[in-house]
């Protein structure tokens, strides 16, 4: 569009009940569930997100004006493009690790919080944040793209954020997104990319010989103390015993591994309610009890599994529910992407690739802003000596020349999400710079 258009407004709300559920959902959302209104009324619901749990939602709005609308009824607007950010005093629930970043600025007095974070809460998936209609012609939706890129600014002066923070959007969007001078950062995780295999067979055959019969062994492992294969069960079929166990794993594999129990109580119950058309619970059971699951969620395009846990350790079963059912059902179902969460390398060896994530961030004190765009350009250049070492323990067959074959989509930019490490460095190089003074030449 070549001007300002006369027929769209923009609204900002803070309660998701004063947002079409139908008209939220029309947009764009790519292939991932978790900024649909089911997953997002859930949430709220079970006070997941919210005042008490730190993650204030506003719903930022571009709506078009019915058809010769001229300042009279002409109808119900409709929904063209949205943005959910999220009014942060904390870094937890993000899974792009900006802590040293925020002690840094806790260290020489400028602010850093209250932020503004546009993410699924607690949930490191790669999705669409900038919602755009799919009836939107090319140039209208570079329009209202930009629209909703510059009312997230100017909602961060109103809150008076003191950063912005875009985490695991899409590669396009972090390219519109610098563009808008969001400082652009890579990560990466490990995914499963289906090469359309005929069967689980068929992604076997491409590992090595020594990772096929491993995978093969832990698969037959942990199925022989457990009555059958595991059982997806669609979420219109969950018993509230099956609810009640999603819930207790979840808690139960937070208290083992010290991890922050995010969800809260209700939230399963409430996910079945409003998306059980995407939920699917990975059950085990052995002599008719439930002891292990993990729940995953499907679109057309892709599956991503969540929240496993156990009332009994076996060997492997944590691979199988977790990993192996996952990619067996991609193979089965078509679908082209399984994520399977953060962290592990594990995954890379039973045929999880380092996958590319993105985010975009932007801080308002210029000190700290210069210390962290130096940060990111250093960061951004330890990453292609990772990349190679990942690669030596491709589980993929090797070429002719006893090299490992290139592993599928792996990207050039990915890097690392770990917490600590080089964030901290920022702390100690920060304070010359925090008073506005421009960064001295490399």
């Amino acid at each position: 569009m070549s001007g300002p258009d006369p027929t769209l407004s923009l609204r900002i709300e803070t309660d998701l009940g004063r947002v079409s559920p139908a008209q939220w959902d029309a947009l764009d959302h790519g292939g991932s569930p978790f900024l649909e209104y089911g997953f997002l009324r859930a949430l709220q619901q079970s006070e997941s997100i919210g005042a008490e749990a730190g993650w204030l939602p506003h719903y930022i709005l571009v709506e078009r004006s019915s058809a010769g609308d001229s300042g009279g009824d002409g109808g119900e607007p409709q929904l063209v493009g949205g943005v959910v950010a999220f009014l942060k005093e904390h870094s937890y629930g993000e899974y792009i690790f900006d802590f040293g970043w925020a002690r840094a600025a806790s260290q020489a007095g400028v602010p850093y919080f209250p932020k503004l974070v546009i993410a699924a809460p607690v949930t490191p998936a790669t999705g669409r944040r900038i919602l755009l209609s799919p009836q939107l012609p090319p140039p209208e939706r570079d329009h209202v793209a930009t629209l909703l890129v510059a009312a997230v600014r100017e909602l961060a002066d109103a809150l008076d954020a003191g950063s912005v923070h875009w985490l695991f959007c899409t590669e396009q969007e972090t390219g519109l997104l610098a563009n808008a001078g969001f400082m652009p950062r890579a990560s990466f995780q490990f995914h499963w990319k289906n090469a359309g295999f005929a069967d689980f067979e068929a992604f076997l055959a491409s590992l090595s010989s020594r990772k096929r019969k491993q995978i093969r062994k832990e698969r037959r492992r942990a199925l022989a103390e457990v009555d059958g294969p595991v059982d997806f069960v669609p979420g219109e079929s969950m018993a509230d015993d099956d609810v009640r166990m999603l819930d207790r794993f979840n808690r139960g594999t937070c208290a083992a591994h010290g991890g922050q129990d995010y969800l809260r109580p209700g939230f399963f119950e409430a996910l079945r309610e409003h998306l059980p058309h995407r939920m699917r619970f990975a059950r085990v059971r052995d002599q008719g009890e439930t002891i292990a699951g993990a729940l995953y969620l499907e679109t057309d395009r892709a599956l991503y599994g969540r929240y496993w846990g156990c009332r009994r350790e076996i060997t492997f079963l944590h691979f199988e529910t977790a990993y192996y059912s996952g990619i067996e059902r991609c193979i089965d179902r078509g679908l082209a992407l399984f994520e399977a969460g953060a962290q592990g390398e594990h995954k890379l060896l039973r045929g999880f690739v380092p996958s590319a994530t993105h985010s975009n961030h932007w801080i308002r004190h210029p000190g700290l802003r210069n210390a962290v765009t130096r940060f990111l350009r250093e960061e951004s250049m330890s990453l292609p000596n990772y990349m190679r070492e990942l690669a030596k323990y491709s589980p993929f067959r090797k070429g002719n020349d006893g090299q490992p074959l290139p592993m599928p989509h792996v990207a050039d930019d990915a890097g690392s999400d770990a917490e600590e490490g080089p964030a901290i460095e920022i702390e100690a190089g920060v304070a010359g710079e925090v008073g506005g003074q421009e960064p001295q030449p490399d």
